[in-house]
């Protein structure tokens, strides 16, 4: 399975729905900018989207929530070892209340992966950054970053919204 995502305008953007109605689009905004995401087997229909494998894929996105993205850069030599750390660890993160949904995704192009998750609220978010499960599962994380970081990772959030 494949993920798509682009940024513009939410004015360009809404649009979309109904020049694909076969598509359930995923609108984001943060700040003056807004992502579209969806997750499907065919082309990519954004003209300057990033397109994504699924990695893994737990939970179910909806309409409402907030979203946070890990931008994680990782050297080609790096990905196979990166993967499997995801693979590997305890997903204890679908237990926490307001949990929606998880993704990791791999680019089809460049090196940036994205560890995407889906809340209910942004509290609940904070919930989980300030729980004993978020600590277990990121300890070490003030620590150097791993040799196959070509870069210090970074975060963006979103609100979903919905469009009319």
């Amino acid at each position: 399975m494949n993920a798509y995502m682009t940024n513009g305008t939410f004015d360009f953007l809404k649009k979309l729905p109904k020049q694909h109605p076969d598509i359930s689009f995923y609108f984001m905004k943060e700040s003056a900018s807004t992502l579209v995401y969806y997750e499907g087997e065919g082309k990519n229909v954004f003209a300057s989207g990033r397109a994504y494998d699924i990695v893994i894929d737990n939970g179910d996105l909806q309409v409402n929530g907030f979203v946070v993205m890990n931008n994680i850069p990782v050297a080609d030599e790096g990905k196979a070892t990166f993967e499997d750390k995801f693979k590997q660890r305890q997903q204890d993160v679908e237990t926490m209340p307001g949990f929606q949904a998880f993704r990791l995704l791999r680019p089809k192009n460049g090196n940036t992966y994205v560890v995407l998750t889906q809340w209910a609220s942004e509290s609940d978010f904070e919930n989980w950054k300030n729980s004993d499960q978020f600590k277990q599962a990121h300890k070490g994380g003030d620590a150097k970053p791993p040799a196959y970081f070509l870069d210090r990772p970074f975060i963006t959030s979103y609100h979903m919204v919905e469009v009319e």
